[in-house]
C-alpha cells in the first residue's frame, strides 16, 4: 500500500474547512486505540496521562506475575507497553519509572520461579541501561529513581548470567554514585 507523505497530508488537511477537520479527526478517534490515548492525553491531560500510565504498568507486571496465574513472560508485549505509553504521552518520568517497574518485576519474576535465560537477562540489563543513561544526563532523575535503582542491585544478588555485576557495574557508571556508597550497595 502506498502511504501519502506528511508534506502531502499537510497540504491537503489546509484545503479542509474546520468542519470537515473534526469530521476526520473523530473518524480517526473511532478507529484507533492509540489515537483515543493520545488525544484523550492532549485533552484531558493529567488524569489521562496517570490513567495510562497504570494501564500500562498493569500491562508490564501482567507479563511477569498477574494477580491470577504465572505470567507469560512475552518481553516484547512488556516493552511495547512502555513503547506505546512513551509515544502518546511523551512523559518522560513516568517512562523512565515504566522501564525500571520492568526490571524490578523482571527481577522479581526470577526470585520467584529461579534463573531463565541470558536473552531475558540481556533485555533487563538493556532496559537498565537506558535508565541509568537518563540519570546520567540528569541528576534530579538520578535522586528521583536512586532509591529503586540501587535495590533492583540488591534484589538481583545471587542470581547467574552475570546479571547482578552487570547491573551493578551500570550503577557505578554514574557520576553521581557516592564513594561510600559503592560498599553499601554491593
Amino acid at each position: 500500500m502506498t502511504k501519502i507523505k506528511i508534506t502531502d497530508l499537510k497540504k491537503k488537511l489546509k484545503e479542509f474547512d474546520q468542519k470537515e477537520l473534526i469530521q476526520l479527526v473523530t473518524e480517526l478517534y473511532k478507529l484507533n486505540k492509540d489515537v483515543q490515548d493520545f488525544l484523550s492525553s492532549k485533552f484531558i491531560g493529567e488524569k489521562a496521562v496517570e490513567a495510562l500510565f497504570e494501564s500500562a504498568k498493569k500491562k508490564v507486571n501482567d507479563e511477569f506475575l498477574p494477580d491470577k496465574g504465572f505470567g507469560k513472560m512475552r518481553l516484547g508485549e512488556a516493552r511495547d507497553a512502555i513503547t506505546n505509553f512513551k509515544k502518546i504521552t511523551g512523559d518522560q518520568l513516568r517512562t523512565l519509572d515504566l522501564m525500571l517497574f520492568y526490571v524490578e518485576v523482571g527481577t522479581e519474576f526470577t526470585n520467584t520461579y529461579g534463573d531463565i535465560d541470558g536473552r531475558f537477562y540481556d533485555s533487563m540489563i538493556s532496559m537498565y541501561n537506558k535508565v541509568i543513561s537518563e540519570c546520567a544526563k540528569d541528576e534530579k532523575l538520578f535522586k528521583i529513581f536512586h532509591d529503586r535503582l540501587s535495590s533492583v542491585i540488591e534484589d538481583s544478588s545471587g542470581i547467574g548470567w552475570g546479571y547482578h555485576d552487570a547491573l551493578w557495574d551500570l550503577y557505578l557508571s554514574l557520576e553521581w554514585v557516592a564513594d561510600e556508597e559503592w560498599e553499601i550497595v554491593e
